[in-house]
């Protein structure tokens, strides 16, 4: 059998994919840098080959195309630790077998490449004469490799699904129906769905079908003639026509009145309509992608939303999952908007302390990501410190925490910014206990909750580390040490009773080295 070849400049993830593959009886073959791998390419083939996107010289993505452009029927799985969509879509534009996010569970990391196999086995088959005679493949698609500028940012799974559905569709015009609450972000899938798709250079024209009144909405969908209707004093064209080439994005489509609905099934149906109080009609190309927090089926059990239209529509849905179902992308999302909230003010962007991270965790968010992205403004503006903490936060996330601890709610400026108890430090790290073998974000995890936990902390730690690096801050390393080596050692105080010396034989230190350590961090 062909080797898997495992291409990543992090010395540390190929170690773990090699012990991985060669416990399920796989042969490996890893490189450092792309260069070696496509050098390599020139003596012999993989079966698989795995290669991480962002390394230094030649590029995951430009890896990627070079192998798809000579042997295409090699699977190329791609890992990135970056979670954002244009990642995701630029890997399947280049021809990806599929996309791995990190930090990604090994077993899982193993069922993809044996799948990868599995779907390899015939196509290679089939390309061997091709290979022998010289034949050459085609062109691996456009490039999307630019600056890393995120739109859409997710490491949860189902995000990572999200951009998987995005990246596939990225050369299709199909109808797409986005399904998700209010606030969730669904207009941004429809904007990344058309920038991602051959009609990208076309216009984009969204219309909220609810915010516009019925005997008003006609008009504004499909335009119309002068004298059509009083006040009409000059023709006028419709969004249909405004998106001809391009993409029409219908939102909140559930609310769309019952005669307009019959209107829209034709024009789905061979592209023409008539203006209001026209004669002509008029043949557009318009992909729609619409959007509902409605469950459409339900309404049309209820007779408000035709059968037939709800069908046209629902050719591929995409769920977008609530922020409470994600909650694992808060901190990466928060230090996102706080970032550009201060870059918008002309300020130092501000940071989220550990409480405060777990704490936004916690809140439900009915408003979704619309909701995070206001307190990250609100607190752009309002904290008094760099470092937020549960205190600065707005009235009800602080009544909420202080609910769901069972304590007071804390007002602002009570607590100090340094704790000088063990007991107040841990009660930043509590959640932050991890349950499974970490090794540079790759985890075997041992129990689900676990898992989730470890999760949050990593995720809490890349984006307190991504904020600092986007704000340029130095000296980096040596502040995140000391916060993390306050943490254990409160912790393991607390665990020990205060009793310092068992304290120390459980964090592995000498009795002296704890002692200067607590003096070093000023917790006595």
């Amino acid at each position: 059998m062909k080797p898997i070849w495992v291409v990543d400049d992090d010395r540390s993830i190929r170690w773990v994919l090699e012990k991985a593959l060669e416990r399920a009886a796989l042969p490996c073959v890893s490189f450092a840098n792309a260069s070696d791998a496509l050098a390599a390419l020139e003596h012999q083939r993989p079966q698989v080959l795995v290669s991480d996107v962002r390394m230094p010289g030649l590029g995951g993505l430009e890896l990627l195309r070079a192998v798809k452009s000579r042997y295409p029927e090699i699977p190329v799985i791609v890992m990135t630790a970056y979670s954002d969509l244009d990642s995701a879509v630029a890997s399947f534009q280049g021809g990806a077998f599929d996309y791995l996010a990190k930090p990604f569970d090994v077993d899982a990391a193993l069922a993809l490449i044996r799948r990868a196999i599995g779907g390899s086995a015939d196509a290679q088959q089939a390309a061997e004469p091709a290979a022998d005679a010289g034949a050459v493949g085609g062109s691996a698609g456009p490039s999307s490799h630019g600056a890393f500028q995120p739109g859409m940012l997710g490491q949860a799974p189902a995000m990572q699904e999200l951009f998987r559905a995005i990246g596939r569709l990225s050369a299709s015009a199909a109808t797409v129906l986005i399904t998700g609450e209010s606030g969730s972000g669904k207009e941004l899938v429809a904007r990344a769905l058309h920038r991602h798709s051959p009609r990208a250079d076309k216009p984009f024209v969204a219309i909220n079908t609810a915010a516009i009144a019925g005997e008003l909405l006609e008009s504004e969908l499909f335009g119309h003639e002068r004298g059509a209707f009083t006040g009409a004093h000059a023709r006028r064209a419709g969004r249909f026509e405004e998106a001809d080439g391009g993409t029409l994005f219908l939102d909140e489509i559930g609310d769309m009145p019952a005669e307009l609905q019959t209107r829209l099934l034709r024009v789905l149906g061979d592209g023409t309509f008539y203006r209001v109080g026209g004669a002509s009609p008029i043949r557009v190309n318009v992909r729609v992608i619409a959007a509902t927090h409605q469950p459409l089926e339900q309404r049309v059990r209820q007779g408000t939303f035709r059968e037939d239209l709800f069908h046209r529509l629902n050719v591929i849905r995409l769920r977008l999952p609530p922020l409470r179902e994600r909650a694992e992308d808060i901190p990466l999302l928060a230090a996102h908007f706080l970032t550009a909230s201060a870059r918008s003010l002309g300020v130092e962007p501000k940071r989220l302390s550990a409480t405060a991270s777990q704490a936004l965790m916690r809140f439900p968010f009915p408003g979704n990501v619309r909701q995070l992205e206001n307190i990250c403004h609100w607190l752009t503006v309002m904290a008094p410190s760099q470092m937020i903490d549960v205190r600065d936060l707005p009235p009800e996330l602080r009544e909420f925490a202080a609910q769901a601890s069972g304590a007071a709610p804390a007002a602002p400026g009570w607590a100090s910014d340094s704790p000088t108890s063990a007991e107040a430090v841990l009660a930043q790290s509590r959640t932050a206990d991890l349950a499974g073998d970490t090794l540079h974000g790759e985890r075997t995890a041992i129990s689900a909750p676990s898992a989730a936990v470890g999760a949050s902390w990593l995720n809490s730690l890349q984006a307190d580390a991504m904020s600092r690096l986007r704000a340029g801050e130095t000296n980096i390393m040596h502040e995140m040490t000391r916060d993390f080596e306050r943490v254990l050692i409160a912790a393991a105080l607390h665990a020990c009773g205060g009793r310092r010396v068992d304290a120390a034989t459980r964090l592995g230190l000498g009795r002296n080295t704890i002692t200067r350590k607590m003096r070093e961090l000023g917790m006595e």
